[in-house]
């Protein structure tokens, strides 16, 4: 099972490589695999591997245990079924991409891997016994149905088609997530095969509705039907595998696989059946309006697994026999159909009925295939289609959990979309077999030949509708293994060809004559049909919603971000006064005990700071602001210094000084002093702002340091450090081993700010350079890289030297801060920026060329290796079946050096180190040296334009001259 898992993502690691070598012929290799599953699986039910008295074939790997999210599959009989249609269809509908692409354009490596990642997630879907896991399978399979929906990118109707698929789908994904919590906490397990009665839990009925929400919006269940006509927008295999035999599963079997425990909670059946009836009338009606063949197809999915659903949520031992037999079917049909649509409009260009005439004289063979398929769609006998329609009316007729009306209604139901589905079926043969009035079609009479690929899929699997037809056993076998393992004592027939005149026989008969009838009818038929559907569009609902939400956001924008930063942050920090204030006032208080400072030294750095930031209030001029800003920061680094955290206090003092360069370089852009008319009357307002923000942060403060009831964890963090992080700097070890998934995240977010802002500066300009190896001298003796050229003369000797003196000593201090972390103040972060300041330092001292000179790498580059080199550590411990993030520690003995303790957060702060140069560097880059070239650039145009128009004046002046 693993090694099927396995096997699978490697080949969707390898099918880009594979089709972009091979081209077309590369699919019928990458369907070797999922065809080998197929025989693996088969093998299991052959061998009675799967049977219920044999050991369960189960892989379980504790992963996150906390978060009930462990790694637990589980091959059962149903599991089994629903891998063979998985595994079975993939393979073929593989070998038919290698007759139905007639080019290879770049996007079909992609496509390829994307359906073979789809294969993957389906099948990891319906092996994962812990709900969680089975949850993320199956939002994978909706972000694939996604990209290959919008295989054809270019249209604006596969993108929209695509958005709405993935739209739907994901909402009722995270719908059924919450059904999932709810359900799992209520049942104290985690796993289907643990999960045992449910319907007494705490909010079942609730977790149940949730639940359901995504699986029937993910089989198409009306009111979340709509999505699935759109996403014929795909390419042709696309539809046959996702949209008939595998994605529209995913919810059949989430249902098949609740139902005989949720069935006994009373929200199921109400839910389930309706909606499945519902979706069944209405899916058959409005595919015989369609005029596109392969919409005819769509709708008649939506149909079908309406049928299939409501069937399957009774949740009796019959009524699963009978939906998974005709889940089997429509798979088998369903697929074949899509696939001839395909090669049809593949050889004649098109899918339109009024543009097909005389196909079935052009082309007999796919006439007998969509004739023997469609047989099976409709219930013909004696196609295996017949057989499980007519086990689906009996279990229907006989069903115990549905005595009395309930029964009839419902048999009633599925004999009219029975009907419906004999009506439509008729109709596809003759839209696009049937020679019309005025003979074979142009279309019909230029098509090229049916390649073999494009044949071989749908003839097996039309050779299979007609052999599980003429026995049955083949696939009864298997869904009675489920059943039994399921019930104690299920009392159920087999399947069967024939049962004797029954009145399902009968209903049968009714069927295909009155659905015969309807088809010869359909003009007739035709005037029923409203102009507008009488429920309405659920095309047009959808975007309806979709403009209300955007009108509803916009406005709620307008009213929030109105375009003026003082009123933003004014709304934030209003909030961040009243929310914290309302809740003080109104809640539970504690005594308040303070201490000014533990030594008057204490007490007088904060009277400079609280100087300092009253004088940035009333300074205009914007650089003399800044100093006392950064006045403000130098004094609390003071403040942690006293308090004994050296680290913090390096942290805060190299972070305030890089702040002061970065805001230097934004001011150079800005007028040298503010304007006090542009505060206008709200500048007293700003100042009580501020003044109610800085209580309100003091007063809720001190009420929750003094709150603390309970023995502090901080306590135990150096000796944690010591322990699982084998450092004695408890920040560092906590940042880069404890806390460490924090710290990813923010390193994250540092390589999202640097790139967006290089894009706010460059704009449309790419911002990637070429890297080559560094020039830290230059040629001439000088003190810096480019003390040779002419700009050079300008500056400072005195800077130059004291630049060049520094610099090394700062990357030194640099690479000790970066090794010494660990033990002492320091880590990854320090290092990080004291480079980064030394890099500043040339930078400010000989500009740009300098700077490029000092370190020519591409800044992007430095933050994706940072990236990688954090995450390497992050994740490499789940190839050793450890959590992520695990520790290990190593000691060595080097000659002359002594011992050596290395540990892997080393490597973790080496991310962190080079993702801190990276975004300064990209900094000095993009507000340093990309406005200076825009400034140079500005101001040579400006001179180019006074030159041009002093000689227009010198022209003009000459021939004035002249004309005298």
């Amino acid at each position: 099972m693993l090694t099927l898992l396995t096997a699978l993502t490697t080949a969707t690691v390898l099918a880009p490589l594979l089709i972009h070598k091979l081209g077309r012929p590369a699919f019928g290799l990458l369907a070797m695999v999922p065809a080998g599953g197929f025989v693996w699986v088969a093998s299991l039910f052959a061998r009675g591997k799967l049977d219920s008295g044999a050991a369960p074939i189960a892989y379980e790997q504790g992963w996150m245990p906390n978060a009930h999210l462990n790694i637990e599959f589980l091959l059962d009989p149903l599991a089994g079924i629903f891998s063979l249609i998985i595994l079975g269809m993939g393979s073929l509908v593989l070998l038919y991409c290698w007759g139905y692409f007639s080019e290879v354009p770049k996007r079909l490596s992609a496509f390829g891997a994307e359906m073979i990642a789809f294969c993957t997630a389906m099948f990891g879907l319906v092996i994962s016994d812990n709900f969680l896991l089975m949850f993320i399978f199956w939002e994978i399979t909706s972000v694939l149905s996604f990209l290959l929906v919008g295989y054809y990118s270019e249209r604006a109707s596969s993108r929209r088609s695509a958005g709405q698929a993935l739209m739907v789908t994901t909402l009722g994904g995270l719908t059924m997530l919450v059904g999932i919590v709810i359900l799992g906490y209520g049942a104290q397990t985690w796993t289907f095969s643990n999960l045992g009665e449910i319907s007494k839990l705490p909010y079942v009925g609730v977790a149940v509705v949730l639940i359901l929400v995504g699986a029937l919006s993910k089989s198409a269940i009306a009111p979340m039907h709509f999505w699935l006509p759109g996403a014929m927008a795909a390419p042709t295999p696309v539809s046959a595998y996702l949209h008939s035999a595998a994605m529209v599963k995913a919810g059949i079997y989430l249902v098949a696989r609740l139902a005989p425990t949720a069935a006994l909670v009373s929200s199921w059946h109400l839910t389930v059946i309706p909606l499945g009836v519902f979706t069944m009338l209405l899916g058959g009606w409005m595919a015989l309006r369609q005029k596109d063949l392969k919409l005819i197809l769509a709708y008649g999915t939506v149909s079908q697994l309406g049928f299939i659903i409501a069937v399957v949520g009774i949740g009796s031992p019959a009524a699963l026999q009978a939906g998974l037999a005709l889940t089997c079917a429509h798979a088998m049909f369903k697929a074949t159909l899509f696939m001839l649509v395909g090669a049809i409009d593949h050889a004649a260009g098109t899918r339109d009925k009024t543009k097909l005439s005389g196909l079935g004289r052009k082309q007999p063979g796919l006439a007998v295939l969509a004739l023997v398929s469609a047989g099976s769609m409709a219930g013909i006998p004696p196609l295996f289609g017949f057989v499980a329609k007519e086990t689906a009316l009996t279990a229907v007729w006989k069903e115990e959990m549905l005595i009395g009306m309930p029964s009839k209604m419902m048999l009633a139901a599925l004999v009219a979309g029975s009907i419906l589905t004999m009506a439509y079926s008729l109709y596809f043969l003759h839209s696009a077999f049937a020679t019309k009035p005025g003979g074979i079609s142009v279309a019909v009479r230029e098509m090229h030949p049916v390649s073999l690929w494009l044949w071989l899929p749908p003839t097996i699997l039309t050779g299979c509708t007609v052999l599980f037809g003429l026995f049955p056993a083949l696939i009864d076998a298997p869904i009675n293994t489920h059943i039994s393992a399921q019930f104690s004592h299920p009392h159920v027939s087999h399947l069967a060809l024939w049962h004797g005149f029954t009145l399902p026989l009968l209903l049968s008969a009714v069927i295909i004559v009155v659905g015969s009838v309807l088809h010869w009818q359909r003009r007739l038929l035709s005037k029923l049909y409203f102009e507008k559907p009488a429920l309405g569009s659920a095309d047009a609902a959808y975007d309806r919603v979709l403009e209300t939400l955007r009108t509803i956001s916009l406005r709620m924008t307008a009213s929030t971000q109105r375009g003026s930063l003082p009123i933003n942050e004014a709304v934030i920090l209003g909030t961040l006064v009243l929310v914290p204030l309302i809740s003080l006032i109104t809640g539970e208080r504690t005594a308040v005990r303070m201490q000014l400072w533990d030594s008057p030294v204490q007490g007088f750095i904060g009277v400079l700071v609280i100087v300092a930031a009253l004088a940035a209030t009333v300074l205009d001029n914007r650089i003399s602001a800044l100093i006392m800003v950064g006045m403000t920061g130098y004094g609390i680094a003071t403040i942690f210094a006293l308090y004994g955290a050296p680290d913090l206090a390096l942290t805060q003092l190299l972070v305030e000084t890089i702040s002061v360069v970065v805001f230097m370089l934004v001011l150079r852009k800005l007028p040298p002093t503010t304007d006090p008319k542009q505060a206008g009357g709200f500048k007293r307002l700003r100042a009580w702002l501020s003044v109610a923000v800085g209580v309100t942060v003091v007063v809720v403060a001190t009420f929750a340091m003094n709150a603390r009831r309970s023995q502090p964890i901080s306590l135990h963090i150096p000796q944690l450090a010591k322990d699982i992080g084998h450092g004695a700097n408890a920040v560092n070890v906590l940042l880069v081993d404890i806390r460490a998934w924090d710290t990813f995240g923010e390193i994250s977010v540092l390589v999202v700010v640097a790139t967006g802002v290089a894009s706010l500066v460059y704009r449309t300009r790419d911002f990637q350079r070429a890297s080559r190896r560094p020039t830290l001298q230059s040629e001439g003796g000088r003190w810096l890289a480019t003390s040779t050229n002419d700009r050079a003369r300008n500056r400072s000797l005195l800077v130059d030297v004291v630049t060049r003196l520094l610099f090394p000593s700062m990357m030194a201090l640099s690479c000790y801060f970066f090794f010494a972390g660990h033990n002492g103040p320091g880590g990854g972060f320090a290092g990080g920026l004291v480079a980064a300041l030394a890099l500043t330092l040339r930078y400010l001292a000989a500009g740009r060329e300098e700077l490029e000179e000092t370190l020519p790498v591409d800044p992007s580059k430095l933050l994706g290796t940072g990236l990688a080199l954090a995450a390497l550590p992050t994740f490499l411990p789940l190839f050793f079946h450890a959590p992520p993030l695990t520790s290990t520690y190593r000691e060595f003995h080097l000659p002359l050096i002594g011992d050596l303790a290395v540990v892997s957060p080393l490597l973790f702060d080496a991310g962190v180190y080079l993702i801190v140069l990276g975004l300064i560097l990209q900094i000095l880059h993009s507000l340093g040296s990309q406005l200076d070239r825009d400034e140079e650039i500005r101001k040579q145009r400006a001179r180019d334009r006074v030159r041009r128009m002093r000689r227009k004046q010198q022209a003009a002046k000459e021939a004035t001259t002249y004309g005298r």
